[in-house]
């Protein structure tokens, strides 16, 4: 029988998803023949409390129209003691869910790219007495939430040293770390083509500077930065994908375009597209500047979600690979300082990007993931303690147990 690998994501935001994906594709392409893989969102489950399971429809809203009360409860949450309060409703709300799951697959390792989902995986994995690993994956480039971090997690894989500090002084230890990078499509990792040819396959002009804008149900300053964009005089092309917005696809159908402009609702083959480009418009969403910095891109970051998305701005805008704007006036002086003067500084931030990435970190996870698989594991006496709590905690809501 193959091993089996459970990789559990969540679709707030299309990130942890992608993530996931990236995982799933390496892992089929290099153990396809000896594993089973199989990606779960378990906030889709049949018993998941109505509250998380909107949470994922529901976040680009909050984001987008009320930011600030957003940062707000991020940064209220975002501590020790609150920290413990959600995990305590996170395993009373999910705990029947991984329960279920758990018994159903009969994973040999749990791989999570969302948060939520530590404290329940390992209340489920106690009661039960199974030891199965656990790997979790960030999927932030440096401001993390503390609920990212759970002691019992068995494999923390972070995108930097940045990350790897935080997760000590929450109480990770360092040999549960791995430093390897957040993972993308393992296309980009594969590709041989220039960006001459890439173009040619995807009907762009061969030899223009190619922008590539990538929208989303959250964005609000994109159209206005494009706009700009549109009556620089620039010598471009502009790719750009709403990110599934129909009503920002109709606002761009709507403009009488000066530049070479391809506009899509949606791009399914996303590395195809960023290696064709020479540079990133975009949020500071954590996949998307991971899978620009792989691909060797510089970023002009239109949108950051205070608190969660700052610090992968900061990550880039530290390394040299990009600026962040608020404004139409900041976002052309942005562009002017990339295309002016022979695109020097276009060329610099692209090289900058390619060291701040790795596009190979999929494979490298995989790698870790397969080994976790054939390690050997046992039951741990330590978790009695915790058992017996968890037990009192669920019997209180009223949540059936093994005792």
């Amino acid at each position: 029988m193959p091993k089996k690998v459970l990789i559990l994501t969540a679709d707030a935001g299309s990130g942890h998803r992608n993530a996931a994906i990236a995982v799933y594709k390496a892992l089929t392409e290099l153990y396809g023949n000896e594993l089973e893989i199989k990606v779960v969102n378990p906030l889709d489950e049949k018993k998941t409390p109505a509250f998380l399971k909107d949470s994922q429809k529901d976040y680009d809203k909050w984001v987008r129209n009320v930011p600030e009360l957003y940062k707000f409860g991020y940064d209220f949450s975002d501590g020790v003691v609150p920290k413990t309060i959600m995990e305590s409703v996170l395993i009373v709300s999910l705990y029947e869910v991984m329960h279920n799951l758990v018994e159903i697959e009969q994973p040999d390792v749990i791989v999570t790219t969302y948060p939520l989902y530590q404290a329940p995986i390992h209340a489920a994995l106690v009661i039960r007495h199974y030891h199965i690993p656990v790997i979790s994956i960030l999927t932030d480039l440096a401001t993390v939430h503390h609920i990212w971090f759970n002691s019992e997690v068995d494999i923390y894989i972070v995108p930097n040293e940045i990350v790897k500090n935080l997760a000590i002084k929450s109480g990770v230890t360092k040999d549960k770390i791995h430093v390897i990078g957040i993972p993308v499509d393992p296309k980009i990792s594969k590709n041989t083509k220039n960006k001459q040819e890439l173009r040619k396959e995807l009907n762009l002009l061969e030899n223009k500077i190619t922008i590539f804008a990538v929208g989303s149900k959250r964005e609000e300053n994109l159209l206005e930065s494009l706009n700009m964009l549109n009556h620089s005089g620039f010598d471009i092309q502009l790719i750009v994908s709403a990110g599934n917005d129909k009503s920002l696809l109709q606002e761009l159908k709507d403009v009488v375009w000066h530049i070479n402009t391809k506009l899509y609702e949606y791009i399914e083959d996303m590395p195809s597209y960023l290696l064709a480009s020479d540079l990133v418009i975009s949020k500071a969403g954590g996949l998307i500047v991971t899978e620009a910095l792989a691909c060797g891109l510089p970023l002009i970051m239109v949108s950051i979600i205070p608190g969660q998305e700052t610090g992968n701005a900061n990550y880039v805008i530290e390394g040299n690979a990009g600026y962040s704007v608020d404004n139409p006036v900041q976002f052309l002086e942005a562009i002017s300082h990339l295309l002016l003067h022979d695109k020097k500084k276009l060329f610099e931030m692209q090289k900058n990007a390619i060291e701040l990435g790795n596009a190979d970190a999929a494979y490298e996870i995989s790698k870790i993931i397969r080994n976790a698989v054939y390690a050997e594991h046992h039951n741990d006496k330590k978790h009695m303690d915790f058992r017996l709590k968890i037990v009192e905690l669920l019997s209180q809501n009223q949540i059936a147990v093994d005792k």
